[in-house]
Formats: C-alpha cells, structure tokens, sequence
C-alpha cells in the first residue's frame, strides 16, 4: 500500500518525467536553433572561397550574450548558431533548477542543499568572475 502524499508535492516518477521532457526539449530546440542558423548562413556565405591559411577567432559581437542576442535580432546568421550553442549549455542548467524545485517542493533537505551547491558552482563558473 502507498502512503498518501502531501498536497502540493511531486512524486520521484513526476520529477523523472519532467526532468526527462525538460532535457529532450532542451536539446532539441538547441539542435533546431543551431540547424536554422547553419542554413541561412551557408544560404549566405555557402558559396564564398575558403581561406585556410588564415586564422579568425569569433568577432567580439559573439563572446558575450548580450552580443549574440543583438545579432540573433539583426539576423546574423552566426550569432543564430551561437543562440543554439548557448541553448544547448543552458539545459544541463535548467535541469538543475528545476531539480532545485522539485526537492524543495518534496520537502527533502539533504538534496535541496546538495543541489543549491551544484548550481551555485554552475553559475559561478559561467559567470567569468575571476579569482
């Protein structure tokens, strides 16, 4: 026999689905995202010459979220695959986050501490604070 749950609380099986729907839709939205960019630019740059013997690391535009989102707004084809990119780094993030919700609604203390550590380790490291 199973023991009533409080109202208001998720089940481990709810939080497997949720957390199980949250990754598949991450990626595949960040696949997607990345794929649209990957066509308009090669529908604009798919024919220039190739030059190998020249190194270009990414514009200054694409080193920052607020620049690739500028250029998602301007269209740049770039700046779109990049938008992918940081979709696709963002769901192992949100996955945390959402876990962190999930323990604090089933109440259980052990995991909501061990969690709020992971994902403040998380964001500290993309954050770029330097020691």
């Amino acid at each position: 026999m199973t023991e009533p749950r409080a109202p208001g609380r998720w089940t481990d099986e709810q939080v497997e689905q949720l957390v199980g729907s949250l990754l598949r839709y991450g990626v595949l939205t960040a696949a997607l995202v990345a794929l649209i960019g990957g066509v308009f630019y090669l529908a604009r740059f798919g024919s220039a010459p190739v030059r190998y013997h020249e190194f270009k690391g990414q514009p200054p535009m694409l080193t920052s979220v607020g620049g690739v989102v500028g250029g998602v707004l301007a269209l740049d084809p770039k700046a779109i695959i990049q938008l992918g990119l940081l979709l696709l780094i963002a769901t192992p993030i949100a996955r945390v986050a959402f876990t962190l919700v999930a323990f604090i609604r089933q109440r259980d203390r052990t995991y909501i501490l061990i969690t709020a550590v992971v994902l403040a380790v998380l964001l500290y490291s993309l954050s770029g604070i330097e020691r």
